[in-house]
């Protein structure tokens, strides 16, 4: 069975496994997503659901987030670690969002690279989620699952993992299959502890790379 085929067989499985896998931060408008995909950096989706609910009232627009003070920012987020520099990216990336895209989070992939603190991984999560284009995201789960499965071969660095991808996963498909690589790689293909491959929808097509 080639890459592609089994990438194919994968996607299956794990789209019946998982049927309604989606992004598990919140959020309704795309700015929001922007700020809570920073600061999940090193951080749990669920400590930030709970962390911007408090930003988001004090600031509910990207205007006003635009003009906070970084250490009023820096204060709220905080508990999310890396305080410091989540608040001045945060900050930053608003009032780019304010003064050269009218508040609007751009539909382009180059253009959302040009945002601070936004990265690949944040622009596809933003391409997919958001906009429904073409997107790998390219998080821990998807890495340490890709390999494990023989998708990708000992890859370790994101972008080197999501231009693999690119080639064995169908466009339309790359969204959805990250996020339920997160839920899989949560539930059944843990890191901290041994995978419980006997409760596993793919036992029988994972390469098992351990």
């Amino acid at each position: 069975m080639t890459k592609k085929q089994s990438a194919l067989e994968i996607i299956e499985r794990l789209r019946n496994e998982y049927p309604d896998a989606g992004c598990t931060l919140d959020y309704d408008q795309a700015w929001k997503l922007l700020v809570s995909v920073r600061l999940a950096a090193q951080c749990t989706d669920a400590r930030v659901n709970i962390i911007v609910e408090k930003l988001f009232t004090k600031y509910p627009a990207v205007q006003s987030l635009a003009g906070a003070e970084v250490k009023d920012i820096e204060e709220i987020v905080r508990p999310c670690g890396l305080g410091a520099s989540k608040a001045r990216d945060i900050s930053a990336c608003m009032k780019m969002l304010r003064d050269e895209y009218h508040s609007q989070v751009p539909d382009d992939f180059d253009e959302l690279m040009k945002l601070p603190g936004v990265g690949r991984k944040s622009a596809n999560l933003i391409m997919g989620d958001v906009y429904g284009k073409p997107a790998i995201v390219t998080d821990t789960h998807c890495i340490r699952l890709t390999n494990r499965m023989g998708l990708v071969d000992g890859i370790k660095e994101p972008k080197k993992v999501e231009m693999a991808l690119w080639k064995i996963i169908p466009p339309e498909e790359g969204s959805d299959f990250c996020h339920r690589l997160v839920i899989h790689g949560r539930e059944i293909c843990t890191a901290r502890t041994k995978p419980y491959c006997d409760r596993c929808c793919l036992a029988d097509v994972c390469k098992k790379n351990i």
